[in-house]
Parts: C-alpha cells; structure tokens; sequence
C-alpha cells in the first residue's frame, strides 16, 4: 500500500466554538452552572457555547 501525502496547510478548522473564552473544564462547567441556575431564555446561546465547549473537551 503506497504512503499517503498529508498537506497540513489546510486543515480543518477547530470545531471548539470560538465565542467562548479560554476556560479550564472546571471554569466552563461553573458558568454553565450559574447560566441554568435561573431560567433564562435570553442566555440559551450562551448555554448551547458552553455545553459545546464541554463535549469538544470530552471528545
């Protein structure tokens, strides 16, 4: 079976959303905490990041 050239010059893009800051696991998990503490429907984009920060991170 031949070698398979890789070009990384065009990789893929990071699916990590890029509206959510750097944070540890721990961070993210405590504003996702304090986010569903109230119910809030004007904070479902910020909870949807949050959850996607998360499950990038348990990937």
């Amino acid at each position: 079976m031949p070698d398979i050239e890789i070009d990384r010059a065009h990789q893929a893009p990071s699916i990590r959303p890029a509206d959510i800051p750097e944070l540890s696991d721990d961070e993210c998990l405590a504003c996702l905490a304090r986010a569903v503490e109230t119910p809030d429907s004007a904070r479902l984009g910020e909870v949807a990041a949050l959850i996607g920060r998360l499950a990038v991170a348990i990937e």
